[in-house]
């Protein structure tokens, strides 16, 4: 069994490191994901302006936002999300974008 992960405090540690990397503004640490595991779980911190530009879709995946706002784009469509809420990840390329400074959790389901 995995240890608990106190998620607030690891994103707050997240941001920290982020704010220190400078151009890139993000970090990121997989909560779980191992090579046994159906899923993979990542914590990311972005601060504000940071992106993560425009890549494949991972396959079956959500995006919940634990604290700040970001916008997931993919194409011409356009999804504005604050801390609380929660949304699958397009089956298509896409980015995101932090608005304010952010932390986000990204479920990623395996594929067999």
């Amino acid at each position: 069994m995995d240890a608990p992960t106190t998620l607030s405090a690891t994103a707050a540690e997240l941001l920290d490191t982020a704010r220190e990397h400078g151009s890139s503004g993000r970090a990121a640490h997989t909560l779980t994901g191992g090579a046994d595991r159906m899923l993979r779980q990542t914590l990311i911190g972005l601060t504000a302006g940071a992106a993560l530009d425009e890549h494949e879709s991972p396959g079956a995946a959500t995006l919940q936002v634990l604290s700040g706002r970001v916008v997931l784009r993919a194409g011409t469509d356009e999804t504005e999300l604050s801390a609380g809420m929660h949304v699958g990840i397009p089956d298509s390329r896409h980015s995101l974008a932090a608005l304010e400074d952010s932390a986000i959790l990204l479920t990623v389901a395996k594929t067999i």
